[in-house]
């Protein structure tokens, strides 16, 4: 899995989470729906995700590195 795919399978998580808490824990939990949804806006225009660069430290390969290392 990609660096790409995997941030956009984080950033489904945590809104479907966050939407739980929402409904059942308390109503403030929105505010982090909202959060998620912001930071994915700004990372579009800046490029600046936090959650990209975690998972490159742990040796996740974004999209580029995955079609150049099966090149022969």
């Amino acid at each position: 899995m990609s660096t790409e795919r995997a941030i956009m399978a984080f950033a489904g998580l945590m809104v479907l989470l966050s939407l739980v808490l929402t409904v059942y824990v308390h109503a403030n939990f929105i505010y982090f729906t909202a959060f998620v949804g912001a930071n994915l806006f700004q990372s579009a225009f800046t490029g600046f995700c936090p959650v990209a660069i975690l998972m490159r430290k742990l040796g996740m390969k974004s999209e580029a590195q995955l079609a150049t290392s099966k090149m022969p």
